[in-house]
C-alpha cells in the first residue's frame, strides 16, 4: 500500500507557529490590564489610608469633622459637666459597656466615656439604624423629637434615634448599637491617626 500522505510543506509549519505565538502574545497582552485591575488603585489606596487629626485647635465643647474611608469621622471635646452627664444616660443606654458584637469596640474604649482620653470621644458618625448621618444636639434643647431633660447628645433626624456624648444609643430605638467607634491611636497630645489599631 502506498503512503499518499505529504509531507508538511516548512513554510506553513513557520506560519502555523508564528500564527499560534502571536495569538498567544495576543491573550496575554488582553488579560494583563484585566489582571491588574484587580489590584487597588492609587486613588483607592489613599482613600483606605490612615487619616492625621490635629485636635488641638478644638474648644471644650466643641466637635471637630474629618473624613476616613469615605466615613465622617466625629472628634468632640468634652467638658466635664459633658463627662457627668454620662453618668446620667448610664442606665438609659442599650449598651453602656459597649459589648455589642456588630460595630465591635476597641478593648480601649470599652469604657464609660468610648475612648483613650475621656476628654476626647471618637466615632464614626453613621447611624447605625440605616446609615443616615446624625446631627449633634450638645446641649439641651427644646427640640420636640428630644425627650424631657435632654442631656445633650446626637440625633439621627430620619428615625429618631438618639445617642448620648459617648455615642451610646438610648433604649427602644430604631438603631440597634452605639455609634462606631474607628481604630485610632494618639501620636502626640494634640495630634491623633484614624486607622490604625494600636493600643494607648
Amino acid at each position: 500500500m502506498t503512503d499518499t500522505t505529504m509531507p508538511a510543506d516548512s513554510s506553513r509549519r513557520t506560519a502555523l507557529g508564528l500564527t499560534c505565538a502571536v495569538g498567544g502574545a495576543g491573550v496575554v497582552a488582553a488579560a494583563v490590564p484585566f489582571v491588574t485591575s484587580f489590584a487597588p488603585s492609587e486613588r483607592a489606596k489613599a482613600a483606605g489610608a490612615p487619616v492625621e487629626i490635629d485636635i488641638g485647635d478644638i474648644q471644650p465643647g466643641q466637635l471637630k469633622r474629618a473624613e476616613w474611608r469615605g466615613k465622617p469621622i466625629w472628634v468632640l471635646r468634652r467638658t466635664p459637666e459633658m463627662l457627668e452627664s454620662l453618668k446620667v444616660t448610664e442606665g438609659e443606654v442599650a449598651d453602656p459597656d459597649s459589648q455589642r458584637t456588630a460595630f465591635p469596640t476597641p478593648e480601649y474604649a470599652q469604657n464609660q466615656w468610648r475612648s483613650i482620653k475621656p476628654e476626647y470621644l471618637v466615632v464614626i458618625g453613621i447611624c447605625t439604624h440605616l446609615g443616615c448621618s446624625p446631627v449633634e444636639r450638645l446641649q439641651g434643647s427644646s427640640d420636640p423629637s428630644l425627650p424631657p431633660g435632654w442631656p445633650g447628645g446626637f440625633l439621627c433626624p430620619c428615625h429618631g434615634s438618639t445617642f448620648d456624648l459617648a455615642g451610646r444609643v438610648f433604649k427602644n430605638k430604631p438603631a440597634p448599637d452605639n455609634l462606631e467607634v474607628p481604630p485610632y491611636v494618639y501620636l502626640s497630645d494634640t495630634r491623633i491617626e484614624v486607622g490604625v489599631d494600636k493600643k494607648a
